[in-house]
């Protein structure tokens, strides 16, 4: 059974911690391929949310100090009860905040997956990038070694969307083309992309990177089916939802490798 099909007819409860600007984009893609979202981010609520839960996403895309707080309860429960736990740290060197909130996550939990592009990779690696907002911005990276570097560091997945997806536990290493240029123009792609994957390993067997992998590689699909259909932005975002609603109902999904 593909990792696509695992989601659907696993249909895991993934609890997301994530931001206003996203929410219910990225609620609506779970959905889609057949897990359930529940977005709870009350301090009173988050350790019992986590507890029964599949996985936890924590998304710091709009971060206040309660909801720091409530990251870090929710992540510790994670690591208790024994379900993944996958950090996107959007924005992470757009503010020194933002970059100390997912550096205390990283030292106080343990996650499974770090989903993030480029410039969210540098800063978290300390190396030199203009940072552009909650954007990936510009520079110059060894991708690949620092995403390796970064893996090793805190033992996780590190997958890295852009023009060509990166994916590596510090040994392995996945390349992804694919996909299409307007992806970024929808506020929340990438977030959803983050959802995914932890939709991907809450349910895989026993080969989290593997799962990743699919994970990226259907996406680059959804893409390009969105790319086919639409004619602007506005109903490329819906057709990012159709995609993952008609594609992973497939039976066989070929990917495109």
């Amino acid at each position: 059974m593909n990792t696509i099909t695992r989601i659907r007819k696993g249909n895991p409860l993934i609890h997301c911690i994530t931001n206003i600007v996203v929410a219910n984009f990225k609620a609506n893609g779970l959905l889609a391929v057949g897990a359930s979202p529940v977005m709870a981010d009350a301090i009173e609520e988050v350790e019992e949310m986590t507890g029964i839960a599949s996985g936890l996403l924590i998304n710091i895309g709009t971060l206040h100090a309660r909801s720091v707080e409530a990251m870090k309860l929710a992540g510790k429960r994670a690591n208790q009860v024994g379900i993944p736990l996958v950090l996107d740290p959007v924005g992470a060197g757009a503010t020194s905040y933002r970059l100390n909130t997912v550096r205390e996550i990283l030292e106080e939990v343990n996650i499974q997956v770090l989903r993030c592009n480029v410039g969210e990779l540098a800063a978290i690696a300390n190396s030199p990038w203009e940072a552009k907002g909650v954007d990936s911005g510009k520079g110059e990276l060894d991708v690949v070694f620092t995403a390796q570097e970064v893996a090793k560091k805190y033992n996780c997945i590190v997958a890295v969307s852009g023009e060509v997806d990166i994916v590596t536990d510090g040994k392995q290493v996945e390349e992804i083309i694919g996909g299409d240029a307007r992806m970024p123009l929808v506020t929340g792609s990438g977030c959803l992309l983050s959802a995914l994957c932890c939709s991907a390993v809450a349910t895989t067997e026993k080969d989290d990177f593997q799962a990743v992998v699919d994970v990226m590689h259907f996406y680059k699909r959804i893409g390009e089916y969105a790319g086919r259909n639409s004619i602007g932005a506005g109903d490329f975002a819906v057709h990012i939802l159709n995609g993952l609603d008609l594609l992973s109902k497939r039976e066989e999904v070929e990917w495109s490798k």
